[in-house]
């Protein structure tokens, strides 16, 4: 009986083991290395990571997937840990991210700026101005269709700040002409190039933007239009998640030489999109 009873006991144990050896046979290889950013859209729209992320993933072996949205909410995807790295364009937003602890530190990467779109014909008489809150009070005075994004996006955080160096009180002289969508760049640049609108976008979007319409840039120039993009590394004491050593080396790499110049060599029809300045570390 005892006999029995340790060839059983033994039988169960090797067909434990042996299904603990069946499993581990069985289990799905470990997947690609990547990352998860999420990004401003112009990022994206002005096809800028179609150009360098082919460039980091032969490099490193690691995929970027992207999560394309407005800065106000790329930032909070890095809030709620749902991403590994944030790469924006707000920089008091930026700072206020990692002043609360979310990630960081900041790092500047690349800059360009910002264009007021509008229609060939201008009914608010702006075109050529280099004064962008002289335009922006032509425009209120005279109520001609504005189209804003009103996302929280860094584009439509920059549009508030104009309105604001205008003079101009948005709640208390807002109309009709002042349509906000609630939309990505693309989106608003479509609805403006619709109603002839004017529209305040981001020059690489604009330039990678096929559907113009009647459209076309009227101010431009004005220091108050720089376009400053900065990234930051989501802080993986709070979310351990947080793929860091693959991060970092993203992060590393867009603000070291390589990345640099992938910025630097990106063009449509000839035109530099983005201009690469991760040495300016006071950007």
């Amino acid at each position: 009986m005892t006999t029995r009873r340790h060839l059983i006991a033994a039988t169960a144990s090797f067909l434990a083991l042996g299904g603990i050896a069946f499993a581990q046979d069985i289990r799905t290889p470990a997947g690609p290395r990547f990352i998860t950013v999420a990004s401003t859209t112009s990022t994206v729209d002005s096809g800028l990571f179609n150009h360098i992320l082919p460039l980091f993933k032969a490099k490193t072996g690691i995929e970027v997937r992207v999560i394309s949205q407005g800065t106000g909410q790329a930032l909070d995807t890095g809030r709620r840990g749902d991403a590994d790295v944030v790469f924006v364009h707000a920089r008091a937003a930026e700072e206020r991210f990692v002043a609360e602890g979310h990630g960081g530190p900041r790092r500047p990467v690349m800059y360009n700026d910002f264009v007021l779109i509008g229609p060939k014909a201008d009914p608010a008489g702006i075109r050529g101005s280099r004064d962008i809150a002289a335009a922006l009070r032509a425009i209120q005075t005279k109520a001609t269709p504005f189209v804003s994004r009103g996302d929280r996006s860094g584009t439509h955080q920059a549009e508030l700040a104009l309105w604001t160096a205008a003079g101009i009180d948005l709640a208390a002289t807002r109309g009709s002409w002042y349509r906000e969508i609630g939309q990505g760049m693309g989106a608003a640049l479509n609805t403006a190039s619709a109603m002839n609108g004017y529209v305040l976008s981001d020059r690489a979007t604009w330039l990678s933007f096929r559907n113009r319409g009647d459209l076309d840039i009227l101010v431009e120039g004005d220091r108050r239009l720089f376009n400053q993009y900065g990234i930051m590394l989501v802080n993986p004491e709070r979310h351990r998640h947080v793929k860091q050593a693959e991060a970092q080396a993203f992060i590393d790499w867009i603000v070291g030489p390589e990345g640099q110049q992938a910025i630097a060599d990106y063009r449509i029809n000839g035109q530099q999109l983005f201009f690469a300045n991760a040495a300016d570390t006071g950007a």
